[in-house]
């Protein structure tokens, strides 16, 4: 499996870099803490990474307001793509210049439903396509409305979100789950997906790439918060994901449908994550059930910061960085997997 990654990597490079640009003219980000590269740093809400050990292992050794020790799959994914630079966060981005090939619009603690966002103090969707439209401005009057145009429609655009739905609402609220099944929330949430990309679409957006829900009953804090004194994967979790995945995928299916000309990939994040979690040993991990941070067992955030005992020193053999999120390392394994997944919105 290892061989025809690199292959699949050395035959990318070849493509982006044989007239040195990148192979689309855009790359935007949407979504929660998977994606967020420092949004948060200007919002008034406690799910913010910037401070240390986050950042630790990123390029300049410091923190970025990455919810990692290093890059995220996003910014791998620039990284072969063929961009110099990754995706600004929209509200720090002073350089109009940098917006051209795109922004990073993510917010930890986003959810598809706005309750979840507004719980969190996070930037929501529909806010974040409003900063979306107000990037687009900026870019026609950087280059004029026909290059802006083409840039908006070959551009492609990432989300990613869910998580926060159901591990950071659904599942601690006993009011929720009486009310609403786990089928229903799916239904709920997905609502608010399609009008998620109805608006990108209605605003030129025709290429976006949507991330699945990860085996949610892995992640080391959901183990930890839900499983019972059980230090195995949570199988009642990882059934809710799977079948939001479904739902997922067949929803996708329809806007495909619905909207001409659109190009819309859902990316299984699910199995790639999951099987570093079940064999880490494959690719290179010792430690699949903690994080490097802390006790590595449920620490984000705030609790995840220098003065956490047992923070481990050297975080690539680790899948999970801290209790929700995964290391630099295993971010790039995921990035490649996003690559040869998105092939079909990279294609003319």
């Amino acid at each position: 499996m290892e061989y025809f990654r690199l292959v699949f990597l050395v035959l990318s490079s070849l493509v982006i870099f044989i007239n040195g640009d990148p192979i689309v003219p855009a790359l935007c980000i949407f979504g929660d803490s998977v994606m967020d590269a420092g949004n948060n740093n200007h919002l008034y809400t406690l799910l913010r990474a910037n401070f240390l050990p986050y950042g630790r292992d990123y390029t300049a050794h410091k923190p970025t307001g990455r919810f990692c020790n290093g890059k995220l799959a996003s910014d791998f994914t620039a990284e072969y793509m063929g961009f110099e630079s990754y995706p600004p966060p929209y509200l720090d981005a002073k350089n109009d210049t940098l917006l051209i090939t795109g922004a990073n619009f993510a917010s930890a603690g986003c959810g598809y439903a706005d309750k979840t966002s507004r719980l969190y103090r996070a930037l929501s969707l529909p806010k974040q396509v409003k900063y979306y439209k107000q990037w687009q401005d900026r870019v026609v009057n950087m280059v004029g409305n026909e290059r802006a145009n083409a840039i908006f429609s070959g551009g492609i655009n990432i989300l990613s979100a869910g998580n926060s739905d159901f591990l950071q609402n659904y599942y601690i609220n006993p009011a929720l789950r009486i009310l609403y099944t786990p089928s229903k929330v799916a239904d709920i949430l997905l609502k608010s997906y399609s009008k998620f990309i109805k608006s990108l679409y209605d605003l030129g957006a025709r290429r976006i790439g949507v991330t699945s829900l990860p085996p949610i009953g892995c992640l080391p804090a959901a183990i930890t918060l839900f499983g019972l004194g059980r230090n195995k994967c949570l199988r009642r979790l990882n059934r809710d994901a799977v079948m939001f995945n479904n739902k997922l995928n067949a929803t996708s299916m329809d806007l495909v449908a619905k909207y001409p000309g659109l190009k819309l990939v859902v990316f299984d994040i699910y199995h790639p994550l999951l099987a570093l979690i079940k064999k880490p040993s494959d690719n290179g991990f010792f430690e699949a059930r903690r994080g490097c941070c802390g006790t590595g067992l449920v620490e984000t955030s705030l609790l995840c910061n220098k003065r956490s005992i047992g923070t481990c020193a050297n975080a690539t053999g680790y899948v999970f960085w801290d209790g929700f999120h995964t290391s630099e390392a295993a971010n790039e394994i995921l990035a490649q997997d996003l690559l040869q997944q998105g092939l079909g919105l990279i294609n003319s």
